[in-house]
């Protein structure tokens, strides 16, 4: 099993998970909250990582940090060496792979605020800012948790988008699900095996917690109805 590319894999996944959770609950506000007719173009934007082909968005970010792109020749002019086929450019393709998964579970728990209580804290001279703060963030903490939960599986999981960007680098972009691709190309089909096998656990977990913090009661009758 391939220690280095578990490690690399869970630093970039936690690195990401906490820029997309700085990114996302402003974005998911504004996405909730706006009176913008055109707010529907971004929900767009946002959620095109979802229906696009991983090699499809991975080839035109590999475009956009090309040494000849204005990001690229930046990057180039700060650090004196090219941003395609780094660390940096697996975090950046990975952040804009998992944006949907941070602000869709978001901007669904605003949502279901109820605007009475958003109208009393106004009322009560609040300001956005503070009504954000003191009602609407401690009502949405499952809605975070489970953007959490979800970008930070995603990005371990991800493939087509940090080969692309990435290449495979070991101990720079050689991340686990590269190196499950490595170890069946070798036929090198037990260390395969049990990596696939400790990443099905954790996806398992990961969609038990998910589920967990989302639990519905469908399945308890409400009261006063009939039993069958």
């Amino acid at each position: 099993m391939d220690w280095t590319a578990i490690a690399l894999s869970v630093k970039l996944a936690a690195l990401v998970c906490a820029i997309l959770l700085v990114i996302a609950l402003p974005l998911a506000y504004w996405l909730t909250f706006s009176r913008w007719r055109g707010a529907f173009v971004v929900e767009s934007i946002v959620a095109l990582p979802l229906v696009l082909p991983p090699t499809v968005l991975g080839f035109y970010l590999l475009v956009a940090m090309g040494s000849r792109s204005p990001l690229g020749r930046l990057w180039i002019d700060w650090t004196g060496h090219s941003l395609a086929f780094t660390f940096e450019a697996l975090v950046i393709a990975s952040v804009i792979y998992s944006l949907p998964f941070a602000v869709q579970p978001i901007a669904a728990a605003f949502s279901l605020v109820d605007p009475a209580l958003l109208e009393a804290s106004s009322v009560l001279g609040s300001s956005s800012l503070r009504t954000f703060v003191r009602v609407i963030l401690p009502l949405s903490v499952p809605g975070i948790l489970t953007a959490a939960v979800l970008t930070f599986a995603h990005t371990l999981g991800e493939f087509g988008v940090v080969l692309m960007v990435g290449g495979n680098l070991p101990g720079v972009t050689r991340t686990v699900s590269i190196a499950i691709y490595d170890n069946v190309q070798s036929l090198n089909f037990d260390d395969a095996h049990r990596t696939a096998l400790l990443l099905l656990i954790f996806a398992f977990t990961v969609l038990t917690i998910v589920y967990g913090l989302n639990r519905r009661p469908w399945s308890v009758m409400r009261k006063g109805e009939p039993r069958a």
